[in-house]
């Protein structure tokens, strides 16, 4: 008995060092990660972790949409017109009415009736008519627009309104989820997610004016132009514009003019009556590697200050040719658009804060910037510039702007520099905003007729078409 005892105690004492062993030295040796990096293999493996893994997205949009669906409005853009438009208005004995032009859609930003919709969308309207998504239907005003960015703003008599508040764009997010809201074809508003697939996207191929749009793959289909780019609190990030695509149908990209530019634009056009454009006063261009190579550059982002404007508020700063802009009021710029799309929310007479490199080290200076005095006229390849008086004085002429530069090698830039516009489309050019609103009226199948006085003193006349 004395001897069966002995033995059980010896297996029940042999199990336990071997489960104390198996726990000690094998145990914990496989419960280390499945790829690691360890000092005495010295092996360069890819580290990884599976234990965090989510699938799916816990995202919830339907707070956001239901607070901007009622937000978003349908708007049609409707030409007046008297008498027989053609033939068969003159068989049918049709001597005047109304024809819907176009349609798209807008965003109520205030609850008196603030609408913010595309420039496009309500270009060359007699009239306009919005319809909320209660199916109510209002004749809006224009009060103001911005071609350059295609913004439009408009007004309905009405109060309590439901509307979007404006978020801040520059806090967008790649990746982050943003929702499209639109009214298209008056079917009321509807609402598409996506994800933010790039900030500061310029599409001005041939354009030297750089634009600064938020892409998304949200889908955005015609008619939704001038709908809301909303974030999952329900905030404006952006207004819809754009899509890129060969069939005129959405494919995956989409591109909205960020709230901040939007709300800069709205305030200016309300206050002002016109919007308020300031500058840095240089000219230059994002870093290419051509760029690096050519300069010996040690930074492959940033602006190139190729040019500092006379007077401007760069130069009186101190910012000089070379320099190389890395951050403005701690934004970071990697590309010219970055810097466009920040200083487009900016106004005459703000300061901010540029941060640039030279030979190497870093320097911060205050600008102060300066009133856009220039106005490119993309469609005929002009840049124009208000005259001095002695520039007008020294062409014999009272009124005109002159001419800075040419936007299109094809164009006598000898010729051409220099000289002063006095009309255009037999309008009186005074100053640059006279140059902006002649051609924000004019239609787009309509010839530029372009009257400026050359460098031997005589008016010439030159057609665009």
């Amino acid at each position: 008995m004395k001897k069966l005892a002995s033995l059980l105690i010896v297996g029940i004492l042999g199990g336990a060092i071997s489960l104390g062993s198996y726990k000690l030295f094998i145990e914990e040796e496989v419960s280390k990660p499945a790829f690691s990096q360890t000092e005495s293999s010295g092996e360069q493996v890819i580290p990884a972790n599976y234990n965090n893994r989510v699938y799916g997205t816990n995202a919830d949009f339907t707070e956001a949409a239901e607070k901007t669906v009622h937000g978003v409005v349908h708007v049609k853009n409707v030409a007046v017109y008297e008498g027989p438009r053609n033939i068969w208005d003159l068989y049918r004995g049709n001597q005047g009415g109304r024809a819907l032009q176009g349609a798209g859609s807008g965003v109520i930003i205030s609850p008196d009736g603030y609408i913010v919709t595309n420039n496009h969308v309500i270009k060359d309207a007699s009239e306009v008519e919005v319809t909320l998504n209660n199916n109510k239907t209002y004749t809006a005003e224009i009060i103001g627009t911005d071609s350059s960015s295609d913004i439009a703003l408009l007004k309905i008599d009405a109060t309590d309104l439901d509307y979007i508040p404006f978020g801040d764009s520059n806090n967008v997010k790649l990746g982050e989820w943003v929702l499209a809201v639109g009214n298209p074809f008056n079917l009321k508003s509807t609402v598409t997610a996506g994800i933010v697939s790039a900030t500061a996207r310029d599409l001005n191929t041939y354009d030297p004016t750089p634009q600064s749009f938020i892409q998304t793959d949200a889908a955005i289909n015609p008619g939704n132009s001038g709908g809301a780019l909303v974030n999952i609190n329900g905030e404006l990030v952006g207004i819809n514009t754009a899509i890129t695509s060969q069939t005129g149908s959405y494919i995956g990209y989409a591109f909205a003019v960020p709230s901040n530019i939007t709300r800069k634009i709205v305030e200016d056009i309300m206050e002002y009556g016109d919007v308020q454009k300031g500058i840095l006063g240089i000219r230059g261009g994002s870093i290419t590697p051509e760029a690096v190579k050519e300069f010996d550059l040690n930074t492959s982002q940033g602006v190139f200050v190729a040019e500092v404007t006379s007077g401007s508020g760069a130069m009186k700063a101190g910012i000089k040719e070379n320099d190389i802009i890395k951050e403005i009021d701690g934004i970071a710029i990697n590309k010219f658009s970055d810097l466009t799309g920040y200083i487009n929310s900016k106004r005459p007479e703000d300061l901010v804060t540029v941060k640039v490199l030279r030979s190497g080290k870093e320097r911060e200076f205050e600008v102060t910037l300066t009133k856009n005095e220039s106005f490119r006229i993309s469609s005929i390849g002009l840049e124009v510039t208000n005259a001095s008086q002695e520039e007008l004085d020294g062409y014999n002429t009272p009124y005109g702007v002159r001419i800075e530069r040419t936007l299109n090698e094809s164009l006598p830039a000898e010729e051409l520099v220099g000289t002063i516009i006095t009309e255009i489309n037999n309008h009186k050019i005074s100053d640059i905003r006279d140059v902006e609103q002649v051609m924000n009226n004019k239609r787009s199948s309509d010839p530029i007729v372009v009257t400026f006085i050359d460098k031997n003193g005589e008016k010439q006349r030159v057609v665009w078409r």
